[in-house]
């Protein structure tokens, strides 16, 4: 199979400080990541004031403030998106943003994004799906809380815009932080490549890193988890991010399913083929046989190794005349 896109969400877990969004390139660099993914919002045009926080925000954020209090502390400004895209150049590591409103589109464009993600919360975004489609780049579409048709709804405004679906990944997502396994629906990712003929993915918002691994068996070509320096820290997202340490023993998970799901054609590897000779079994001779007699039900047995006669040849030695002295475990010869 190609090789899974792992994308490092480091999402807001930077807290607004473009020094600990440094820290976080470099452990998504060393976990072996191949993007480490931010969000790029101006918090006025993207919440309003009357928006309320999610109930897994109300517990990981200051209980008094708003939602547009909450995202206003985590923006990031033109020249913090370059420093941080600079220094994921100087780290060898692809930088990617989610754009949430319709200026941060542009200064995206601006950086020149080569990759653009749409956010499970923008599926139904027009005006920013259209701004995105228009550029022509390759897609990561998330559909949390989506149903099929919402979902062919943006990719017909995607491709009525001008980026064809062959740029197109989508990835399979369940918006409930921490997702309960019963909510994962891990399944409904095949259904959406059958459904859609796209490359499909999964954005992980489980605790642990099993569904993810599923998923790059199940077909998954992109891979998106949340990755944070320590759970610990206040804001919205890092209880349910992985550590380092975790985010690099899921990479090396997914690496290794990469090599075991192979090439689909079931033989024998070169490894195991010595081993047929040791497992697997002979006809040979139940008793001593003399010269002359004949192969019956009672001289002649199967027993391991596996160098003689194929035992599927059984009732075509019975009945033949042993042509030599046979002693007893001694593998027959026609």
């Amino acid at each position: 199979m190609d090789r899974v896109f792992i994308i490092a969400e480091a999402g807001v877990n930077h807290n607004g400080n473009v020094e600990i969004a440094k820290k976080l390139v470099d452990a998504a660099r060393n976990a072996g990541s191949d993007a480490v993914k931010f969000q790029t919002f101006k918090a006025e045009k993207t919440v309003s004031i009357f928006a309320a926080k999610a109930e897994y925000q109300k517990g990981t954020t200051e209980e008094s403030e708003t939602q547009l209090e909450m995202v206003k502390k985590l923006e990031l400004d033109m020249n913090e998106h370059r420093e941080i895209m600079s220094y994921c150049g100087q780290k060898g590591i692809m930088f990617l943003s989610t754009p949430f409103d319709l200026e941060s589109v542009d200064m995206l464009d601006v950086l020149s994004l080569g990759v653009f993600k749409i956010a499970s919360g923008e599926i139904t975004n027009l005006k920013l799906l259209e701004k995105i489609g228009c550029l022509n780049r390759e897609i990561i579409l998330s559909t949390g809380m989506a149903d099929l048709t919402e979902i062919e709804d943006a990719l017909t405004v995607l491709n009525e815009a001008g980026t064809p679906r062959e740029k197109i990944t989508i990835l399979h997502c369940n918006t409930e932080y921490p997702t309960s396994m019963e909510d994962v629906n891990l399944l409904a990712m095949q259904t959406i490549n059958k459904t859609f003929n796209t490359k499909v993915g999964y954005s992980d918002h489980t605790t642990g890193v099993e569904v993810s691994i599923a998923a790059v068996a199940l077909g998954a070509t992109v891979i998106e988890k949340h990755i944070t320096i320590d759970k610990s820290m206040n804001g919205p997202d890092h209880k349910s991010s992985l550590n380092p340490r975790e985010f690099k023993e899921m990479v090396m998970a997914i690496r290794n399913i990469e090599v075991a799901l192979g090439d689909g054609v079931k033989r024998a590897s070169l490894s195991e083929l010595e081993n047929k000779k040791i497992a697997r079994k002979s006809i040979v001779a139940a008793n001593d046989i003399k010269q002359g007699e004949i192969f019956s039900e009672s001289n002649i047995t199967i027993k391991r190794p596996g160098c003689g006669l194929n035992p599927m040849k059984w009732y075509s030695v019975i009945g033949e005349v042993a042509k030599r002295d046979f002693k007893k475990d001694e593998a027959i010869e026609l």
